[in-house]
């Protein structure tokens, strides 16, 4: 009756986590794509915004998006512009308000499809996605550009890592302003801000730089990965300021000098570093969802026939480890660390170097995740071995565990202390033959942070319908592999590979030992298929490790077992034994 009760008892935990990891895995761990939601308003659909950010972060309302492109369109057509071309950003500057608000991504599509376009990271101002840079003064005694001022560039401009661009204004009082845009083969752009001073009076500027955008566009801020105003202070790197938080003060003012300073997303970044000069940076809430980090330099009186310049380095595009790691290098402090690896990152980044090691000799990191799991398991052998060794051991004195607990079943106390001494007696270890899976855990979850922040897993394909290791599988059995027009809930999106998971780790629990109680027998024979749909919602790399991991596990098992026939035909012994307990157990009841 005991035995039931506590089969029913776990059956209805695990209906219970199961059901309740719908909402979980749809906070923590959103689809590529949210669906749109739609509403009746006067007789027609209309689309609404839905209530979370992706995991990619984009605009996620149908009707923005038809506007976004409708609003670059125009925005792009109209007015003057510089265009930019580099190896890693293409776009253009307005030079109404020498905004930097028309870039892409060369090296990154929008999505898995080979035709679909380049990411857009800058958006002009207006539009539903707007984000951009912009350079400028705060003066007294002279005027100073702002938003809409016009400025001049040479005729047929074009920003190239090869040849730098100047945009002038004269404000007509004696101030000659000058903004001198350079750009390299990555994502950095470096402007140099300088005011001459040609007038009979001094003059007093104060140089700043900004970055406006838009948190419609917001990646998922969630315990494990920071989306929103990021920054260096003093050499500190913080992730503790979210949107919610600039909105609810209006103004955040981080403590400490500005290494650097802007927003995140998971995988791309918009910041600004300044050179040479000490700066304080701030960031602002502005309403209407927009925000903005500023980096303000120090006031500066400038004397007649005086000259200031100020030079600021703005990042915007991916946060590839090996480009934030070589601008660490030039001087922008802690940069590498704008990915958030969190505390473990000192065993996390060396598993994604031998991960990304791998993919350089295979070209395929599906493979490469294969590698890196039999790596691990080879590593862990002799644990292994040592941990085969405590599992025969405890079979071997589990008849003498048995009389232990029967002599002493009214006394718990005493019972321990029996078991304790037959464990010293025998030597055995009843924790050895978990050292293995613990050791696991951190590499486990040193590849779990690799597909969900590294950008070099964004879009990696493995084989036939894989084409994303860092996304869910794609194809659910429930809707017969996408013929039936329907997306089951992310608990019933049980693909082949979530599948294979639980086959598997249902073979690697047969080659155990029967447990002496029913009820964990039981627990133990439901585990691989609460597993499977646990892990169904869960990076498609993240299965495939785990998946290789069971295969191997399995194949040691056999191996050992064929190195030592006694330690099977033991293991048939208790498994008989267990078998006959039980049916004694079901005679009395």
């Amino acid at each position: 009756m005991q035995n039931q009760r506590n089969i029913i008892l776990a059956v209805v935990l695990t209906a219970l986590v199961l059901f309740g990891w719908e909402a979980g895995v749809g906070y923590f761990y959103p689809q590529a794509k949210t669906p749109v939601q739609t509403v009746q308003a006067g007789g027609a659909e209309e689309a609404t915004k839905p209530t979370k950010p992706t995991r990619e972060g984009g605009l996620r309302d149908a009707a923005e998006m038809a506007l976004e492109q409708k609003d670059l369109k125009t925005a792009l057509a109209g007015g003057s512009r510089v265009a930019i071309a580099a190896p890693g950003v293409s776009g253009s500057i307005n030079l109404t308000g020498g905004l930097v608000d028309d870039l892409v991504l060369n090296r990154h599509r929008e999505t898995v499809k080979k035709d679909s376009g380049p990411v857009r990271i800058y958006s002009p101002a207006g539009t539903p996605a707007q984000q951009f840079a912009q350079f400028g003064w705060v003066g007294q005694g002279s005027a100073t550009p702002n938003g809409k001022t016009v400025w001049t560039a040479p005729a047929g401009a074009k920003l190239t890592p090869a040849s730098p661009v100047t945009l002038t204004w004269n404000n007509g009082q004696g101030q000659t302003f000058a903004l001198t845009y350079k750009v390299d083969d990555n994502y950095m752009l470096t402007v140099e801000q300088s005011v001459a001073n040609t007038g009979k009076a001094p003059v007093v500027v104060q140089p700043f730089a900004l970055i406006n955008r838009t948190d419609l566009t917001a990646s998922l801020d969630s315990f494990q990965v920071h989306s929103g105003p990021v920054g260096a202070f003093d050499g500190s790197v913080s992730f503790g300021t979210n949107y919610k938080d600039v909105a609810e003060d209006g103004t955040v003012n981080p403590a400490g000098k500005a290494d650097w300073i802007g927003f995140t997303d998971v995988y791309w970044m918009s910041t600004l570093a300044p050179v040479g000069a000490k700066a304080e940076g701030t960031y602002r809430s502005l309403g209407n969802d927009l925000f903005r980090a500023d980096l303000m330099y120090d006031q500066q009186a400038l004397q007649p026939g005086q000259k200031l310049s100020r030079t600021t380095k703005l990042f915007a595009g991916a946060k590839e480890h090996a480009v934030l790691d070589a601008y660490e290098k030039q001087g922008i402090t802690n940069f590498g660390l704008a990915i958030d690896w969190g505390w473990f990152r000192w065993f996390e980044k060396p598993i994604f170097w031998l991960l990304t090691s791998l993919f350089k000799l295979v070209g395929n990191f599906g493979v490469a995740i294969i590698l890196l799991t039999a790596i691990v398991r080879g590593v862990m052998f002799p644990i292994a071995q040592r941990g085969f060794a405590s599992m025969a051991a405890m079979r071997a004195v589990q008849p003498k565990m048995k009389a232990i607990q029967e002599r002493y079943k009214d006394d718990k106390q005493k019972q321990q202390q029996e078991v304790m001494k037959l464990y010293k007696e025998e030597g055995v270890n009843p924790l050895a033959g978990c050292l293995p899976m613990v050791l696991q855990i951190p590499v486990f979850f040193a590849l779990y942070k690799t597909l969900i922040l590294a950008i070099e897993m964004r879009h990696q394909p493995f084989v036939l319908w894989i084409k994303d290791l860092s996304a869910p599988d794609p194809l659910h059995i429930l809707n017969l592999f996408g013929l039936l027009p329907f997306d089951p809930p992310s608990f019933l999106g049980i693909g082949v590979l979530a599948l294979l998971l639980g086959v598997t780790m249902f073979l690697q629990f047969r080659l155990n030992p029967a447990q002496m109680d029913p009820a964990q027998q039981q627990i133990f024979m439901i585990m691989p298929w609460f597993m499977m749909f646990v892990m169904a919602p869960f990076a498609s790399g993240l299965l495939l490790y785990w998946i290789t991991s069971n295969l191997l596990t399995i194949a040691q098992q056999k191996y050992l077992y064929s190195r030592h026939p006694q330690l099977k035909a033991q293991a048939a012994k208790v498994a008989e034994d267990t078998e006959r307990a039980k049916a004694r157990e079901k005679g009395k009841a």
